[in-house]
């Protein structure tokens, strides 16, 4: 069962320039939505970020490549139960021939269409199902189909995860909704295992893009659910620009810019925690909060190194105060000269470890009060500057293995 409120936004709104369309393709499974394309209007603005790991698999690598076209991107098509990762000379081909499909269908170039693949590793792609579904998609395109689409891009997901707001800037309205899937074989280092973010914003695409990735560095980039970069992570975020009153926003001086980047980050936070909350066989959700760092890399690397743990995920999952493999992780994650008499630990509002040791009120009842509860924050305090950053992970449960054990089945 997914931790917390994973729950849809009352108003999910729709994208003025966005249509979706869904279908079952039957890629690898029958009877289940797999199957997503969504159309952009030819003055969309359009960014991607791409997975770090060396075996990207085909469809980003085409990501990569038509993504730097002058022509604008005009189709995303999706497909789930394959990743068509690490299939060679084999699997490289079958996505531009799913594009050339779609752009014959839509009569636009082949550069202006992004394929996205996600599901096993190592098979070879049914691209000739994908194509076959190319029509049905093409004939439900709908502005309203966020949350069918949020449903057909799951594969182990138990919740399709949607986020959606509209915010007034100086009397103008911006809308922005995004859906992303993801739950195991998740340390994204760029982004999630597939997200898609549009706001009727009309953004320059330089900026656009720099906004991008400094957004997934605040949310798709502080999870992580077993540490596993995926071969086929991508985050796009569109900028349709269709509301003609609203303004350029070019530069980050624009009196918009931090209104409307404030709002983005939170459909993105919101995105990436649903992805952690619904990680594999999570019972709990964890905020790992680091402060007093010199700078946030260090934070970020004491953060990721407790949410990596698998003693500390155990305890978690126990709900054992076990709080010396918390500070042993501290103690590794390589920060340069640490002051081990500096460090402090919290369990929510309970002090475990004040400079360095046990915290003269602590008690293991207080400890074991915190650790029963499905939403726990561990507060590090480093003790020695001003920097600060927050991590997102889960615990790590039977379940987990139970369900990668059966993936492929």
């Amino acid at each position: 069962m997914p931790v917390g409120d994973t729950s849809l936004p009352q108003t999910i709104y729709s994208i003025q320039g966005v249509k979706l369309g869904i279908t079952e393709a039957s890629v690898r499974y029958k009877n289940r939505r797999d199957l997503l394309v969504i159309e952009l209007a030819p003055v969309v603005q359009t960014a991607v970020v791409t997975t770090q790991n060396a075996f990207a698999a085909a469809p980003v690598q085409i990501v990569r490549e038509h993504i730097q076209s002058d022509d604008p991107i005009r189709y995303l098509v999706v497909n789930t139960g394959n990743a068509n990762a690490a299939t060679g000379d084999d699997g490289y081909p079958r996505e531009p021939n799913v594009c050339k499909a779609l752009a014959e269908k839509t009569k636009t170039n082949i550069s202006q269409i992004l394929p996205y693949s996600t599901g096993v590793i190592g098979e070879t792609l049914n691209s000739d199902a994908i194509v076959s579904g190319l029509d049905d998609c093409l004939e439900n395109l709908q502005a309203d189909n966020w949350q069918e689409a949020a449903h057909a891009i799951c594969t182990t997901d138990t919740i399709p995860k949607v986020a959606s707001t509209q915010i007034e800037i100086d009397g103008e309205t911006y809308t922005i909704t995004g859906i992303a899937k993801g739950a195991g074989m998740i340390r994204p280092n760029m982004a999630t295992m597939l997200g898609f973010v549009a706001t009727d914003a009309n953004i320059a695409p330089e900026l656009l893009q720099s906004m991008l990735k400094d957004l997934v560095n605040l949310s798709f980039n502080r999870i992580t659910v077993d540490g596993d970069t995926s071969t086929n992570d991508c985050c796009t975020l569109m900028a349709t620009g269709q509301t003609l009153n609203k303004p350029l926003i070019n530069s980050t001086q624009h009196p918009h810019y931090h209104a409307l980047f404030d709002a983005l980050e939170k459909i993105f936070v919101r995105l990436a925690t649903l992805i952690v909350r619904d990680g594999e066989g999570a019972t709990k959700f964890i905020t790992v909060a680091v402060t007093g760092g010199k700078d946030t890399q260090e934070c970020c690397d004491v953060a990721y190194a407790i949410a990596h743990s698998p003693l500390v995920k155990t305890a978690f999952f126990a709900s054992d105060p076990n709080w010396g493999r918390i500070v042993a992780a501290v103690g590794y994650a390589g920060v340069p000269d640490l002051d081990a008499n500096k460090v402090s630990v919290k369990l929510d509002n309970v002090a475990i470890c004040t400079r360095g040791q046990l915290d003269a009120d602590y008690t293991e009842a207080k400890g074991q009060a915190v650790m029963t509860r499905p939403e726990i924050t561990i507060h590090i305090d480093l003790g020695r500057g001003k920097a600060s950053d927050t991590v997102y992970t889960c615990d790590l449960s039977h379940d987990y293995v139970t369900i990668n054990a059966d993936y492929r089945s």
